[in-house]
């Protein structure tokens, strides 16, 4: 992985039940996705596999827990991480996982300028996919109802940071997301299985084909917008042109700017 991705780190203290797992392994730490958590790939064990670590408390814990559940029921769909490992107390949770073969989208994308538009065309047909399970074998709601409700919990717990907001919204304070986000609604909703974080640092590549998603604690019925908008949005760090040939691959022929908005205000609070 690149080295600005993560750092080698000492063993952390963990869980009894977890020890004899993870005994031989070296750490590194992650320094994307870990939404206030923290994240450790333990590697270097001979005859091993790579396995990840995830580690919270207080709110974080319970994300940690949507996690496992929504691993459990995705993997009869996707190929997602295996759970190794899962051990949760009243204020704490760590999660052991397998690692999925290959490299981020996002790792791709850097490397390979060349084969970009192959790349973007992969990740659409993998959207597809995933929005094409039916909503009825679906146990989770994500809409943005229950996303607003839990934003507004993060905003009055003081937990969003604001100084990561993408740049178009450099300096602003959660209320002002909060109040901008108001004003959108309401609007219809095209209920559909999302994965919910759908960046390019969650989806995993190897031979230029989507082998498998991580992070997927917010797995659940929503508006597709919900996927659409991280993804665009990450697509434009590398070339705006990227993003429309995904809107076209996946299919979008008019795009709904007021619901594409209100996802990218919705993101910043988590």
């Amino acid at each position: 992985m690149n080295v600005d991705r993560e750092y080698p780190c000492d063993a952390v203290p963990i869980p009894a039940g977890l020890f004899t797992l993870l005994e031989g392994y070296q750490w590194a730490r992650e320094n994307v996705g870990e939404s206030g958590g923290a994240v450790y790939r333990l590697h270097g064990k001979t005859g091993a596999p790579d396995l990840f670590l995830k580690h919270g408390r207080s709110a974080v814990a319970g994300d940690i827990t949507d996690e496992m559940v929504r691993l459990r029921w995705l993997a009869r769909h996707f190929p997602v991480p295996i759970v190794e490992g899962f051990i949760a107390t009243q204020d704490e949770a760590w999660l052991l996982m397998t690692a999925v073969p290959g490299q981020t989208a996002y790792q791709f994308l850097d490397a390979q300028p060349d084969a970009r538009v192959g790349i973007v065309e992969a990740l659409a047909t993998f959207l597809r996919r995933l929005h094409a399970i039916p909503v009825s074998e679906c146990p989770f709601t994500s809409d943005h109802a229950y996303r607003l409700a839990r934003a507004r919990e993060r905003i009055d717990a003081g937990l969003v940071e604001e100084d990561d907001f993408d740049d178009e919204r450099e300096g602003w304070t959660a209320e002002q997301v909060w109040k901008a986000m108001q004003g959108l609604l309401p609007m219809p909703s095209d209920p559909i299985v999302t994965h919910g974080d759908f960046s390019l640092d969650n989806i995993l590549m190897l031979d230029g084909e989507v082998v498998g998603c991580i992070d997927v604690g917010r797995v659940g019925i929503a508006d597709r917008y919900q996927d659409l908008a991280i993804l665009w949005s990450c697509l434009g760090e590398f070339d705006p042109s990227l993003q429309q040939r995904f809107l076209t691959q996946y299919g979008v022929t008019d795009l709904d700017r007021r619901k594409l908005q209100f996802h990218l205000l919705l993101d910043e609070l988590f």
